[in-house]
């Protein structure tokens, strides 16, 4: 007899995750569970004696962002107590829409909370990198940039140049000079070689 084909959707827990089970494509761990990050079909792939589960899509992309992520936002209101934006990509994934996100300002450095001023740390049209939190509300993801490597990756000064970063806290317009206060991310570009001189 045939058995039908499991059908799941984005945060499905679909078995535990043990010394048989382990979590593979389309699936994330969470809490010693392993649970859908696709609409999909489940497919179960036995290697040496160890069973991987996967979600394997059905027709378009259905990809969403999950707790631990880190995605490529764009910022599009600043207000005193929050940030929201535009999440574009996942991971390297680009989306195919974006989903709303929100970042607070409890949650935009790891120290020093208290004295953040949301518009010196970000700007309408900002890309950032942020880690996703667990989900409070339906519909909007939480988001941190308290992590060195998480915040303003891409801005623009008035003059509309890209703004290169000058320190963990500003960038300048390479054109103008003109310094912006940002909350700057570190990134180590993938062709970065210490011994290089050039």
């Amino acid at each position: 007899m045939d058995e039908k084909p499991l059908i799941c959707i984005p945060g499905h827990r679909l078995c535990l995750l043990d010394k048989t089970h382990v979590n593979g494509n389309g699936t994330y761990e969470r809490h010693g569970y392993i649970y859908s990050n696709l609409t999909g079909v489940v497919k179960i792939i036995t290697k040496n004696g160890v069973n991987i589960v996967e979600v394997h899509s059905i027709g378009e992309q259905t990809l969403i962002p999950t707790q631990g992520d880190v995605v490529t936002a764009q910022i599009n209101i600043v207000t005193q107590q929050f940030c929201k934006c535009l999440i574009k990509c996942i991971g390297e994934v680009v989306l195919n829409r974006p989903y709303r996100g929100i970042l607070r300002k409890e949650d935009v450095r790891a120290t020093e909370k208290d004295r953040i001023e949301m518009y010196k740390c970000f700007r309408p049209g900002d890309i950032i990198l942020a880690r996703v939190l667990p989900i409070t509300e339906s519909h909007t993801y939480q988001l941190s940039t308290a992590e060195n490597e998480l915040g303003v990756v891409i801005a623009h000064s008035e003059a509309g140049h890209s703004m290169v970063p000058i320190s963990w806290t500003e960038m300048q317009c390479p054109k103008t000079l003109i310094k912006q206060s940002r909350k700057v991310a570190k990134i180590v570009p993938e062709n970065y070689n210490p011994n290089n001189n050039d």
